[in-house]
């Protein structure tokens, strides 16, 4: 009888010392970085999904003046955290978070639709890479060096798959991204020292999904395809979702 009862404590015990060290590799902490010709409201329905699963998620709001201003906005909400984050970029984002993803806290990458470049490569290296789609329609930068999309463009190559009311209110509430962001060079590239997820958006007409594989093929970061425009983290959030999600129960793991 003690020794039964020993082995059904034993067993009791080994699942729930399991259990804690599953429960401690979950990264419960998630910021999420726009990327240009936006804002961060469009983060919205993903910051639904992933709340109510209990992840404490923080929005950034990037000044989008240069790539130091937009990388000090995040390490300023990553510094808040009160343990491992998961650092999420969408866009010109990606380039923000492979250089602010160098911050201590950040426990893994992951992209959507997002620019990856190397250390010394700038963002506009990679744009070049293949043919802008035709219904793209970032504009030459203004007197003021600042980069706008075509509004005439914008609903088509941006977030096509959203209605003209969103597409609409995007449009309006974009920001003022400066176009030396698009020239500077990355110093150092935290995907190559953490684990890095990436969406490629099949739909895209902003960044056209060749160059995202190559980028992410480049870095042997973990991509799933998901069928959606440039903005796929509001038209697809339940797949974006699962994917940041998967980067949370495995990047300590990867350890």
């Amino acid at each position: 009888m003690k020794n039964k009862l020993f082995a059904t404590l034993t067993i009791l015990f080994a699942v729930l010392g399991s259990a804690i060290v599953t429960q401690a590799q979950t990264v419960k902490n998630v910021v999420l970085v726009h990327g240009a010709f936006a804002d961060g409201s469009g983060y919205k329905p993903l910051y639904n999904i992933l709340t109510k699963k209990g992840y404490n998620v923080t929005v950034v709001q990037n000044p989008l003046s240069s790539l130091e201003d937009d990388v000090a906005a995040t390490k300023v909400a990553l510094d808040k955290q009160d343990g491992p984050v998961i650092l999420v970029g969408h866009s010109w984002g990606g380039t923000v978070i492979t250089e602010a993803g160098n911050h201590p806290k950040v426990a893994g990458l992951v992209y959507i639709a997002a620019f990856q470049p190397d250390q010394g490569e700038t963002t506009v290296q990679w744009l070049q890479t293949a043919p802008p789609a035709p219904e793209n329609g970032v504009l030459p930068p203004d007197d003021k060096g600042i980069v706008y999309y075509d509004k005439a463009k914008y609903h088509a190559g941006f977030c096509a798959d959203l209605s003209k009311e969103e597409a609409d209110f995007m449009y309006a509430s974009q920001g003022a991204f400066y176009a030396k962001g698009f020239i500077t060079p990355i110093t150092k590239a935290a995907w190559k020292d953490k684990p890095s997820y990436a969406v490629v958006a099949t739909d895209d007409k902003s960044i056209a999904p060749e160059i995202q594989r190559n980028m992410y093929k480049r870095s042997n970061t973990k991509v799933t395809e998901v069928k959606g425009s440039h903005v796929v983290f509001i038209s697809q959030p339940a797949a974006v979702a699962k994917v940041v999600i998967e980067a949370a129960n495995n990047v300590l793991k990867a350890k």
